[in-house]
């Protein structure tokens, strides 16, 4: 994990996300005596995820530069590869009946819709994720309010196209994350300056959802509601500001920590970051395998938060993958999809993690 050129503060806010995602899935945010701070992770932990992702696929194919020729062909061919596995993967943890919505396929999807623009550089990245956010809100909530989606057949490609992480909203966070690769990551300034971008963003959105009287009532009632949105999941204009400018920052303020002998204090978080996909499946296992023997069944999650889940299932994550880092590298599944992608699409690529 301190190899050379990886950013061990890219680690740090996938770990950070990871633990949100834990937050939101095992806790009852309106339970008594519940954290505050998981009320924070909902619906900004995954789209922290997105704009990671992003990032990933902005270093895998070159970083700073993008790649040319052959080697960008070899790379996209391998994204499309790990795409596919990843969709096979979710389908897998949907079929466990565990109830949340499973992200992978969405994150498949936008594996996908992202290999396009792997050839352009940060700026154009980050003005097409603008021009994204700030113009296809509008679109999906219009495509939300498709009788469509009520329906069985609705319900049931819904899971298998994750839209509740809707792609024609979130592929701003993929472009965003993909021009932030695009950056001198490495460099304090520019991590400084992620730090303060963000943050403007994100009081923005937050911002003007507080002071314009926003809320779910008025979502339900009218386009423009379901638009002038902040509350989370909803993609709506006021969310992908906000909620992606907090992921900007997040990725600014992790660089900067991992920058000083911190770094070392967050180990345990570095290393689930360092392997996101053995982490959010050994999550999902477990759940399964938990409720199946406690409860009998996958399917309740009210249930299953009652046997307060949250610590032991963290705890463990951070754990395991603190240990296998150490000892072994790099993560399970991590190290099977770079392996199935290189098989499947041989070629000289330099991928850098």
């Amino acid at each position: 994990m301190n190899g050379p050129g990886r950013l061990a503060g890219i680690d740090l806010a996938r770990g950070l996300a990871i633990v949100g995602m834990l937050a939101a899935h095992l806790l009852d945010g309106d339970a008594p005596g519940t954290p505050t701070w998981a009320g924070v992770a909902d619906g900004r932990s995954s789209i922290l995820f997105a704009t990671l992702a992003g990032v990933s696929l902005g270093i895998v194919t070159g970083g700073r530069q993008p790649l040319a020729g052959a080697a960008m062909h070899t790379a996209r061919a391998r994204l499309a590869v790990r795409a596919a596995a990843l969709y096979a993967i979710g389908i897998l943890l949907i079929a466990t009946g565990v109830p949340v919505y499973v992200i992978l396929p969405a994150y498949a999807l936008l594996f996908l819709l992202g290999i396009p623009f792997t050839g352009l550089g940060s700026r154009a990245l980050l003005c097409t994720a603008a021009v994204v956010a700030l113009v296809m809100p509008f679109v999906q909530a219009w495509l939300d309010g498709a009788p469509f989606w009520g329906t069985a057949v609705g319900e049931q490609v819904a899971l298998l196209v994750g839209w509740h992480y809707p792609f024609p909203v979130w592929i701003a966070f993929i472009l965003a994350g993909m021009g932030l690769a695009r950056l001198d990551l490495d460099v304090a300034a520019t991590q400084l300056r992620l730090v303060f971008a963000g943050g403007v963003l994100a009081v923005v959105g937050y911002g003007v959802a507080l002071v314009s009287g926003a809320d779910e009532w008025a979502e339900a009632s009218s386009l423009w509601g379901a638009v002038w949105t902040a509350r989370p999941h909803s993609s709506g204009i006021l969310e992908v500001i906000g909620s992606g400018g907090f992921a900007i920052a997040m990725i600014g303020a992790c660089l900067l920590l991992c920058r000083t002998p911190l770094t070392w204090a967050v180990l345990p978080l570095r290393a689930a970051g360092a392997m996101p996909l053995t982490a959010y499946v050994a999550q999902l296992v477990v759940w399964a395998v938990w409720a199946w023997l406690a409860l009998g069944s996958t399917e309740g999650l009210a249930e299953f938060r009652a046997l307060h889940p949250f610590w032991p299932i963290t705890l463990g994550i951070l754990a395991g993958c603190t240990l296998w880092a150490l000892l072994v590298g790099r993560g399970p599944l991590e190290r099977l999809l770079a392996l199935l992608a290189r098989r499947a699409v041989p070629g000289t690529a330099d991928q850098p993690r």
